[in-house]
């Protein structure tokens, strides 16, 4: 298998990219050699810049649900993305999805939506200490 096109972009990552990666868990310097360069998803499979397929047995940690570029995941976030993309405040269809978790998980009464891991922790730690 060839592996031409990851090479040269991995070589290029790596000058503008600390490790040559967007996060220290994917730096291969412990396993060695070079960490593919994804083109595209479809379904339960991704594609490197090489032509090669593979299996996608992580699908974004469970957030793939569906697979990549499912249809109506899809369609869903091209009608979103035609209201805006990131306001900063709160917007109706927040709103409704709090109301859709609280009305079907019996132990949570309130929801708070967060970017990341960090701002998850931070808030459980916040309302700990309240």
């Amino acid at each position: 298998m060839s592996f031409k096109n990851s090479s040269k972009i991995f070589a290029q990552a790596g000058r503008v990219m600390a490790g040559g990666v967007n996060s220290p868990v994917r730096a291969f310097k412990a396993v060695g050699g070079n960490p593919l360069i994804i083109q595209r998803g479809r379904g339960a499979r991704f594609f490197d810049v090489d032509g090669h397929a593979y299996t996608d047995y992580c699908l974004s940690w469970g957030a793939l649900i569906l697979g990549h570029s499912h249809p109506q995941a899809l369609k869903a976030a091209r009608t979103a993305i035609g209201y805006g993309s990131s306001f900063g405040t709160t917007t109706r269809p927040e709103v409704e999805i709090a109301r859709f978790i609280t009305r079907h998980v019996p132990s949570v009464d309130m929801v708070r939506f967060v970017n990341s891991g960090t701002e998850a922790a931070m808030s459980a730690i916040r309302l700990a200490r309240g």
